[in-house]
């Protein structure tokens, strides 16, 4: 993979900042449970197309009494988009060279209660540069309360730079994330954008505000619900909404199908999806 350049390396270099800071939150949440889990990171490489490094990244799960999987994934990759999946990739229609960093996370978690999470942001460069992101909450037992504390830190991070972006990446979220077979939301929403590419460093600003955002109120989120008492009815209900969120991530899901698409560690790919589900 060919060096990286300035605005390539500032990014790199956040989204692993990020994973750190957001690990080390869950981490506290689980010694808060009385829980000595952490979270397992294995290093993984990959080789581009034509035999040459092309990067790679760190997968960290971990498994523990609050969160019954969590994954947070970091990968820096390059190299060539091979045959005609170039096309569908913003700026590389006509030259297949990339360039991809950023930091993706899931969790599902032990108590239905607690809404599983998803949030993801990424630094792209081909002919073009941009970023993209976003995050969304999964509820199997939805809460009107944390539902609009989740939406009102994501807008207060979104007007800070531009009132506009809110509204914009709510419909684009609530559009994104949606089942048709089911002809359901996988969520209660959230926010979602891509292809920003106003000013490098307005982006970016923005990218790392979404990121503190998440890091702000996922945790309060599930401290507020961890330890509310559930039942059998409970849990059958979020491993029935558990196999909506593996649909779409195996069907409909973009960051899912680049990964596969440009040579990525298929696990950690796939950590997205949930430790257990059930389909009625």
């Amino acid at each position: 993979m060919i060096p990286l350049d300035d605005q390539q390396q500032r990014a790199r270099t956040w989204f692993e900042a990020l994973r750190d800071s957001i690990c080390a939150e869950f981490e506290a949440i689980e010694r808060e449970a009385g829980s000595d889990a952490a979270f397992d990171y294995l290093a993984w490489d990959r080789v581009d197309a034509g035999g040459a490094p092309g990067g790679g990244g760190v997968r960290g799960v971990m498994k523990g009494r609050v969160f019954e999987k969590v994954g947070v994934n970091v990968s820096t990759v390059g190299g060539a988009f091979e045959g005609d999946f170039a096309k569908t990739i913003h700026g590389a229609g006509e030259d297949p060279s990339f360039f991809a960093t950023g930091i993706s996370l899931v969790a599902h978690m032990a108590n239905p209660h607690v809404p599983a999470v998803h949030m993801n942001t990424r630094f792209l460069t081909t002919t073009k540069r941009w970023f993209g992101g976003g995050a969304d909450l999964n509820p199997p037992l939805p809460y009107a309360e944390d539902t609009a504390d989740f939406h009102a830190r994501l807008q207060a991070a979104c007007d800070a730079h531009d009132p506009a972006y809110y509204p914009r990446f709510k419909a684009w979220a609530d559009d994104y994330f949606y089942i048709p077979h089911r002809k359901v939301h996988r969520g209660v929403g959230g926010i979602f954008y891509d292809h920003l590419e106003n000013d490098w460093e307005a982006d970016f600003a923005l990218t790392q505000d979404v990121g503190r955002a998440f890091l702000d109120i996922y945790p309060k989120l599930v401290r507020r619900r961890m330890d509310q008492p559930f039942d059998d009815a409970d849990r059958q209900r979020q491993l029935e909404w558990r196999g909506r969120y593996a649909e779409f991530n195996l069907i409909y899901d973009r960051g899912t199908l680049f990964g596969l698409k440009t040579g990525g560690n298929v696990d950690a790919i796939l950590m997205s999806l949930p430790p257990m589900a059930a389909w009625s």
